[in-house]
């Protein structure tokens, strides 16, 4: 078998792996563009929802965190329930990939499929290579959700020039200054590209099905009683952020129920730090459900239907989706078809073992797409703690093994 272990992706979940997997001594090549996501599909100026101490990548030893990163390059040193800024956290793992990761290749991965007891793979670079085991840590890539409603006015799909797009389309919220934009969504996301959108000069609008907007209590408020996470204050949450492992041992309807709500565009709820920069300053349509919508001339018509069932026509220049992610494994085009079919699934995403192994032997997943399996932990940066060194143990037990 080949010695070579594949990482596919080079965000926070590829990095992590890549520097785990090196520190366990074992050939790695890691293809993508280090933080790629982070810079190119979200707006400047938006702040991570995670406290510094939770923006943190795993690695295999110490002296790589967030505040040691801004302690050695001169950055302002962040601490408790500060605010990390998106631009800030794409420095810092640009720069852990640049000392514990530096071969990162920047080569797109057309193909992937599995010859007898190896991975054969094809480059965008025309190179083609075996692997003895392959992790996809591509993150959301391909996963973005816009309600088929408004998928369906653009023939060739929402796109960042278009009519319609996603929130994960714009780096640059500005190019919408002196524009009239729909924002649909409720959430974390559709709540700060509001508010991003209306500070770069564009007439905005949020349309929701939640009737009103909702803001957690911040990092002072909610019941002192129950413990405080990454992700929230609540016994519920910390059991999510502590027991990833055990997590898996759900029954599988229940575990898909709370990736759902925990990995959709989190409910009608956004962090409180937003709150004065939306309220009373973006007007909402709240409670409203689309029915339809069409293109008329330079303008979109959205048909929507309120909770009394009353219809209300809206127009509008532009409409940003801010509906989240849903993991759709035929988006990942780089998996041989023989390979998917082979995938056996929990809903819509891949089954894992204990060590982020699927069905297919050698092939890994981490990230997002192993949420169904370890819970909604694996959607954000802090869970790369539970799952880099894991799945590298798991790795290299599989190369022992059969090597």
């Amino acid at each position: 078998m080949s010695t070579t272990v594949v990482v596919i992706g080079a965000g926070p979940y590829g990095l992590s792996t890549a520097a785990h997997l090196r520190g366990r001594g074992l050939n790695v090549r890691i293809f993508g563009s280090p933080m790629a996501s982070w810079a190119e599909q979200m707006p400047a100026g938006m702040l991570l929802k995670s406290p510094p101490s939770a923006s943190v990548l795993s690695a295999p030893k110490p002296g790589f965190t967030l505040a040691d990163y801004c302690a050695r390059e001169g950055e302002g040193v962040l601490t408790g329930h500060d605010r990390v800024p998106a631009e800030l956290f794409v420095r810092y793992g640009r720069w852990f990939g640049r000392q514990l990761v530096p071969e990162v290749e920047n080569v797109r991965v057309l193909g992937v499929d599995r010859q007898g007891d190896a991975f054969h793979l094809e480059l965008a670079s025309g190179e083609e290579l075996r692997a003895g085991a392959v992790v996809v840590a591509s993150g959301m890539d391909g996963f973005a959700y816009v309600p088929r409603q408004l998928a369906a006015v653009v023939p060739d799909g929402p796109s960042e020039r278009g009519p319609v797009s996603h929130s994960s389309h714009h780096a640059d919220l500005g190019c919408f200054a002196g524009r009239n934009v729909v924002v649909v969504g409720a959430g974390q996301s559709a709540q700060e590209s509001a508010a991003l959108l209306h500070e770069a000069g564009a007439e905005v609008r949020i349309l929701a099905r939640a009737p009103r907007l909702g803001f957690d209590a911040g990092p002072t408020g909610g019941p002192q009683w129950q413990p405080d996470t990454p992700l929230g204050r609540s016994w519920a949450l910390y059991a999510v952020v502590h027991r990833a492992d055990a997590f898996r041992l759900l029954p599988s309807a229940a575990r898909l129920r709370l990736v759902r709500r925990a990995l959709g565009p989190f409910g009608p709820f956004g962090s409180w730090w937003l709150k004065p920069r939306l309220e009373g300053v973006v007007p909402v349509l709240g409670g409203r459900d689309i029915t339809a919508a069409v293109a008329r001339g330079d303008r979109i018509v959205l048909t929507t239907r309120d909770m009394e069932g009353r219809t209300h026509v809206v127009e509008t220049e532009h409409v940003l989706a801010a509906t989240g992610y849903r993991a759709r494994l035929e988006a990942l085009d780089f998996l041989a078809p023989a390979i998917l079919a082979r995938l056996t699934r929990t809903g819509p995403f891949p089954r894992l073992d204990a060590g982020f192994g699927s069905s297919v032997p050698g092939l890994y997943f981490t990230g997002f797409a192993a949420a169904a399996t370890f819970g909604p932990l694996l959607r954000f940066t802090c869970g790369t703690r539970f799952a880099a060194p894991r799945l590298a143990a798991a790795v290299a037990a599989y190369a022992g093994k059969v090597g």
